[in-house]
């Protein structure tokens, strides 16, 4: 490394802490990433299309749980974090993080319009010297073709004048064991040279960096991941199915193949899948492949099981209303539980939303009650939860529990509900 250059320079700033770091997109990614960062000493601007968000960090106030907001206004006081809308000031950054979320489509393809856009802000705004780092999880290819032309088209050359990698977020909502600080973190460069600068940053605040030969090779790595999840819910989600017709109960089954110590993860089956990873990213590395005239067959299979699982539990709940001689259609059902997994608020692609919209379609009149969650929307419209939960039991004629937060007392639902439909562990009635 030559004293002098833009790489040289990057590094003693990077070293001395002197480095500004931008993240563009500061939700569930990307706000513990900057707090891990300016723990570690460097100045953090998060930038975002909310005025309201980034006034909210810059008040001290956390949206994320992960976060308490202590932490976050200590950082804040101490000029280590600030956020902002005004995307003139990338120039003024050393390294830029891209958090930006990546959705499906309603055709349930890749929308990839967040990071088009924050890979063209990036590009008008970029100067000799900077490390732009991918974060959002996406299909292999898309830090080299969405980034990487951006970047030469401004006369940079990559790997000495600007460096470029892909490093996918490991973020679990709610987890205190594995943080953004010490899960390891897999990351590939454009060239030698710009994997080298990105691990230099990274390593200054978070405990180990796995490097990879290429940014496609980072990002098959974090859609394995996933796929690997999704495909074994969608098995044990088959697997319930199956038990089904076969009188026996899913969850005696699992247990008991869960005592062999070796060859064998245990996954329960649910009420479909959630979140911001499982259910979407692996449809990125299918869409993918179709454009190569392959067919991801496990993972259209299991994305198949997995969607098809809120339908199975809202004909439980109308099967069971029947043997009481009652219809679906005026009946009051409580959806206990709305966030996509236990003790957490994020209700992103829950399918307890999809249970609630199919009990309405059904003509239910549906509550739910969340201690996490105050409202969702539904159908275009707010829903507000029960805060009475004995009550809401009591006033319904029947119970689906979709999540299983830690803090419900499963004797008071028993107590207190007139029939009770459990997505999450038959083994508790």
């Amino acid at each position: 490394m030559s004293a002098g250059t833009p790489q040289s320079t990057l590094h003693e700033r990077i070293t001395t802490r002197q480095a500004r770091i931008g993240i563009i997109g500061v939700g569930y990614v990307g706000l513990p990433l900057a707090v891990v960062f300016a723990q570690a000493g460097f100045r953090v601007t998060g930038f975002d299309l909310s005025a309201e968000r980034a006034a909210t960090i810059n008040n001290g106030i956390s949206y994320i749980e992960d976060i308490p907001s202590r932490t976050l206004a200590s950082l804040v006081h101490q000029g280590l974090i600030d956020a902002t809308t005004d995307m003139s000031r990338l120039k003024d950054m050393d390294a830029i993080s891209v958090c930006v979320p990546t959705p499906l489509s309603k055709t349930r393809d890749p929308d990839m319009s967040a990071v088009l856009q924050a890979a063209s802000d990036i590009a008008h705004h970029l100067r000799p010297g900077q490390l732009i780092v991918l974060e959002s999880t996406t299909y292999p290819g898309t830090t080299r073709e969405i980034f990487l032309p951006r970047i030469q088209e401004q006369g940079f050359q990559i790997g000495h004048d600007v460096f470029l990698t892909f490093s996918p977020e490991r973020v679990d909502p709610g987890r205190t064991d594995w943080t953004t600080q010490n899960t390891p973190k897999i990351m590939g460069g454009i060239t030698p040279a710009c994997l080298e600068v990105g691990r230099a940053l990274y390593e200054s605040a978070i405990q180990r960096i796995v490097p990879v030969s290429s940014p496609e090779a980072a990002e098959m790595a974090k859609l394995l991941e996933n796929t690997f999840r999704a495909v074994n819910i969608g098995l044990v989600n088959e697997v319930q199915l199956m038990c089904d017709r076969l009188g026996l109960n899913a969850w005696e089954v699992i247990e008991a193949a869960a005592t062999k110590p070796f060859g064998f993860m245990k996954f329960t089956p649910g009420p479909g899948l959630g979140g911001h990873c499982i259910p979407i990213d692996p449809l990125y590395l299918s869409w993918k492949l179709k454009t190569l005239d392959y067919t991801a067959r496990f993972i259209e299979l299991a994305s198949e099981v997995n969607t098809s699982m809120p339908r199975y539990w809202v004909q439980k709940v109308a099967d069971a209303l029947n043997d009481q001689s009652k219809a679906i259609r005026g009946s009051t059902v409580l959806v206990v539980g709305v966030a996509y997994k236990k003790d957490v608020s994020d209700v992103r692609e829950s399918p307890a939303l999809d249970i609630i919209h199919l009990l309405r379609e059904k003509g239910a009149r549906v509550t739910f009650h969340d201690p996490h969650v105050a409202s969702i929307r539904i159908d275009g419209e707010r829903l507000h939860g029960a805060t009475d939960l004995p009550d809401a039991l009591r006033t319904s004629d029947c119970v689906i529990i979709a999540t299983d937060h830690s803090s419900y007392d499963w004797e008071l639902v028993k107590q207190h509900a007139p029939l009770v439909i459990d997505t999450r562990n038959a083994l508790r009635r």
